[in-house]
C-alpha cells in the first residue's frame, strides 16, 4: 500500500484508531518464548470505547489529565486509547521499582492539577498494587493530600469486568492536546512536553516517508511504552502504518535478552529498536554462543536512538551477529526526542551505517570541526543520523540562535508541524527552550557534514582543562574500557576547587565493595584516559550511588558539589594510604557475603530494609534493579554469578549460600 496517501487521510490519533478497525492486523504481546496474546486492531478499537464508558461513568470530562502509571503493555494501551477517544489527556509514567518513581508521580499530579485541566485534578488510571506503593511513599514524604486527590480519581484496571457499553467519543482537532510526554526533567522538576494530534501526525508522517513503511511490515519492540520510541515510534507510527506489531515487556528482554532476536526471526520481523543499553546487555549475556536456528535476514532497519550512540557498539554487535544473515544496511542510527513527537533526523535506509573521526578538542560552539585529527589521541568517532525527515526544519546555531554554516559545532535547534508548543504548566521553561521565532533548543550540540547531522554533545555537560573542551560521554566511553566497569556506572565531570585556577578532571565510579578491590579499577581508569586523551585524571572516586534523573539522565552536578564539599575526602584519604600500603584483605566468610549482597540490594532499592530472607520479586525489584545489583555482584565477585541465576536464587540467603558454593569456602557456622 502507499504509505504516505493512507497517513494523508489522517488528521488525529483518532482517525488512526477508527480508520483501521476493520483490517486484518494485530498487536501480539509476547510475553514468552511460547506465550503471547494476539489482540486484532479492531478490537483494540472496541476496548478502548468499552473502558470510555467506565472512565466516563466515574466523572471524567474532556480535558481531564489522566496518569497512566502501568507496567503491563496491554493494559497501558487499553487506558491510552480509551483516554484519546473520550479527549482526556493521557500522561504515561514509568512504574519503574525505586521510591523516586512514585516520588515523580506524586510531583506531576502537583503539576496536573494546575491550569488546563476542567475538573483540576489529575485522573490516575493503575493497579492496586501501585496504588497502595503509591500510598505507603505519600504518608512517608507528606504528600497524603496529593495522593488522596488521586486516589478518589483514581481508576483500578482490576476493576474492568464489562466492557460491552461504548462511552461517548470525543472527536479531537489536529490542535487539540494529544497527551503529554514527562520524558526528561529531574525529579524535583518534571517537564511534561505537550504533543497535540496534529504534532504526531506531522512526525508519522515525515518518519514514514523516509522509513518507507508499509503496510507488510513485521515490528518487534521492547522499549517501554512511556518511552517516546516505545508508544511513538514502534506503537502509533506503526499502527497508523497498518504493520503487524510485537511488544516484548522490558522486564523479558531484560531477564532473557536473548530472546529479543530469537523472537524477531520467528516473526520474520522487518523493524526493531534498541538504544546502546540494549546492545550493550544483549552482547553480555550472548557472549561466546552463537543463536541457533536464528534467521535475522528479514530485518531492514534495526533502529538506534534514545542515547549517544557508540560505533565501537554498533560493530560489536552487527560482526557478532553477521551469521544469522543480519545485513549490515539494517543497523540504523538515527536522532530524535520528545519535543520533535519523536523523529528529527534519519539516514537514507539501505545503505551502511557511517561515521567519522574528529579532533575532540574542537568540538565548542562556533568551532569548526577538524575531520581526521593527525594525533589518534585526538579522535572520537562520531556515527552520522542522517538529514531532518519531511515536516520538520533544523538550524545548527550559536548562542545568539544564528544559524551556523555546515561544519561549525553550534546548538540544534528544531522547528515545523511536529514540534511541541512547550512544557505543560511551566511557561518558564517553554520560555527558556522556544525562542520568538518558534525554534526549540533540543539542548543538544551538533553540526552538519556533506549535508548530514552529527551530534556532538549535550551543550551544558561540557568539561574545560586546559583549556580545551571535553565532553564527559567521551570520556566516560574511554574510561568503562576498564576491567568489570559499565558506561552507565561511570561519571566524569570538571570540578573546580574554590581558590583554584581552572577545573580538575574527576571521575566517579559505583563501588560498593572494599577499597582495596577499588585500587586496581582507579589506576586502569586514569591509564585508559591518560592514553587516549593525554588528560591526567586528578581523582577516581568511589561512589555508593549515582544520582540521577527519572528519566535516567545523570546528575553530575550533585557528584561535583559533594566533593567540593569534602564528602570523599575520607576515601581518597584511604585509598592513598592503602595504595602505599598495598594490604591484603581477608577471607570472606558466608555470613559476611550475606551483609555484602544486603548492603547492594539496599542499594539498588533505596528506602528498602532488606531481610536476607525476602524474595527480592516479592518487594518489587524489577529486572532492571536486578540487572543492577547482578552489575555490582558481579563487580565484587568477577563472573561467579550469572543475571538468571538471581532469578534462580531470588533471596539473599539464598544467593549467598549459590556464591558461598562458587568460591568453595566453608559454610557459616551453625549452617
Amino acid at each position: 500500500m502507499n504509505d504516505l496517501s493512507l497517513l494523508a487521510g489522517y488528521t488525529t490519533l483518532v482517525d488512526v484508531l477508527e480508520s483501521n478497525r476493520g483490517v486484518d492486523r494485530a498487536v501480539t504481546y509476547v510475553e514468552g518464548e511460547n506465550s503471547e496474546r494476539r489482540v486484532p486492531y479492531g478490537d483494540i478499537h472496541q476496548r478502548a470505547l468499552g473502558i470510555l464508558y467506565h472512565l466516563q461513568a466515574m466523572g471524567a470530562q474532556r480535558g481531564d489529565k489522566m496518569i497512566i502509571f502501568l507496567s503491563n503493555n496491554e493494559q497501558f494501551l487499553d487506558g491510552f486509547w480509551a483516554a484519546i477517544c473520550g479527549g482526556i489527556t493521557p500522561v504515561p509514567l514509568a512504574v519503574g521499582i525505586s521510591d523516586e518513581h512514585r516520588h515523580k508521580l506524586l510531583r506531576v499530579a502537583r503539576t496536573l492539577a494546575g491550569p488546563g485541566s476542567l475538573l483540576g485534578k489529575p485522573l490516575l488510571y493503575t493497579d492496586a498494587k501501585s496504588l497502595e506503593r503509591l500510598g505507603a511513599l505519600a504518608a512517608e514524604v507528606g504528600e497524603t493530600a496529593v495522593f488522596e486527590d488521586l486516589k478518589a480519581r483514581s481508576f483500578l484496571v482490576e476493576t474492568i469486568t464489562d466492557i460491552s457499553r461504548p462511552g461517548k467519543l470525543h472527536r479531537p482537532t489536529p490542535a487539540d492536546l494529544a497527551f503529554i510526554q514527562f520524558s526528561s526533567g529531574s525529579t524535583s522538576e518534571p517537564k511534561g512536553v505537550m504533543l497535540t494530534h496534529g504534532n504526531l501526525i506531522a512526525n508519522a508522517q515525515g518518519a514514514t516517508a523516509v522509513g518507507k513503511y508499509n503496510d507488510q511490515d513485521v515490528t518487534l519492540s521492547w522499549m517501554p511504552l512511556t518511552h517516546d520510541m516505545g508508544l511513538i515510534g514502534f506503537y502509533l507510527i506503526q499502527f497508523a502504518n497498518r504493520a503487524h506489531i510485537n511488544l516484548m515487556p522490558t522486564e523479558l528482554f531484560v531477564r532473557r535478552p536473548l530472546l529479543w532476536l530469537q523472537v524477531a526471526s520467528k516473526k520474520r520481523a522487518t523493524l526493531t529498536c534498541s538504544p546502546n543499553f540494549g546492545y550493550r546487555h544483549f552482547l553480555k549475556v550472548l557472549g561466546d554462543r552463537r543463536l541457533d536456528g536464528v534467521d535475522l535476514s528479514a530485518i531492514r532497519q534495526i533502529y538506534n536512538g534514545a542515547e549517544p550512540i557508540s560505533v565501537a557498539l554498533c560493530n560489536e554487535f552487527m560482526c557478532a551477529l553477521a551469521y544469522t544473515g543480519l545485513k549490515s544496511q539494517a543497523m540504523y542510527p538515527v536522532y530524535g526526542l520528545a519535543e520533535a513527537s519523536l523523529a528529527v533526523a534519519f539516514p537514507q535506509p539501505g545503505l551502511d551505517y557511517r561515521w567519522i573521526r574528529v579532533n575532540r578538542h574542537k568540538l565548542g560552539v562556533g568551532s569548526t570541526v577538524e575531520v581526521n585529527p593527525a594525533d589518534a589521541r585526538d579522535a572520537l568517532e562520531l556515527v552520522c543520523v542522517g538529514r531532518t525527515v519531511p515536516n520538520s526544519e533544523l538550524r545548527i546555531a550559536d548562542a545568539s540562535r544564528t544559524a551556523l554554516p555546515e561544519g561549525r559545532v553550534g546548538h540544534i535547534l528544531i522547528r515545523g508541524p511536529n514540534v511541541t508548543r512547550g512544557y505543560f504548566g511551566d511557561p518558564e521553561a517553554t520560555a527558556q527552550a522556544i525562542g520568538a521565532d518558534g525554534w526549540v533548543d533540543t539542548g543538544d550540540l551538533g553540526f552538519l557534514h556533506e549535508g548530514s547531522l552529527y551530534i556532538a554533545g549535550r551543550s551544558k555537560e561540557i568539561i574545560f582543562v586546559n583549556g580545551q573542551n571535553y565532553y564527559p560521554y567521551d570520556l566516560e566511553n574511554i574510561a568503562q574500557r576498564a576491567p568489570g566497569l559499565d558506561l552507565n556506572k561511570v561519571v566524569a565531570a570538571g570540578v573546580a576547587r574554590p581558590g583554584s585556577q581552572g577545573e580538575e578532571l574527576v571521575v566517579f565510579v559505583l563501588h560498593r565493595s572494599s577499597m582495596h578491590e577499588f585500587l586496581p579499577t582507579a589506576a586502569a581508569v586514569s591509564r585508559l584516559i591518560n592514553e587516549h586523551t593525554g588528560l591526567e585524571v586528578a581523582s577516581v572516586i568511589p561512589t555508593k550511588r549515582i544520582p540521577k534523573t527519572t528519566s535516567g539522565k545523570v546528575q553530575r552536578h550533585l557528584l561535583e558539589t559533594a566533593y567540593v564539599d569534602g564528602e570523599f575526602d575520607a576515601d581518597l584519604k584511604e585509598l592513598k594510604t592503602l595504595r602505599e600500603s598495598q594490604a591484603g584483605t581477608a577471607a570472606v566468610s558466608g555470613t559476611e557475603l550475606e551483609t555484602r549482597l544486603q548492603s547492594i540490594c539496599e542499594t539498588a532499592l533505596p528506602g528498602k530494609r532488606i531481610d536476607v530472607h525476602d524474595n527480592l520479586f516479592d518487594i518489587g525489584a524489577s529486572s532492571l534493579k536486578l540487572i543492577e545489583i547482578h552489575e555490582n555482584v558481579d563487580r565484587e565477585f568477577p563472573g561467579l554469578i550469572d543475571l538468571t541465576e538471581l532469578f534462580d536464587h531470588p533471596t539473599i540467603a539464598d544467593l549467598a549460600k549459590h556464591l558461598e558454593s562458587k568460591l568453595k569456602t566453608p559454610p557459616p557456622a551453625g549452617a
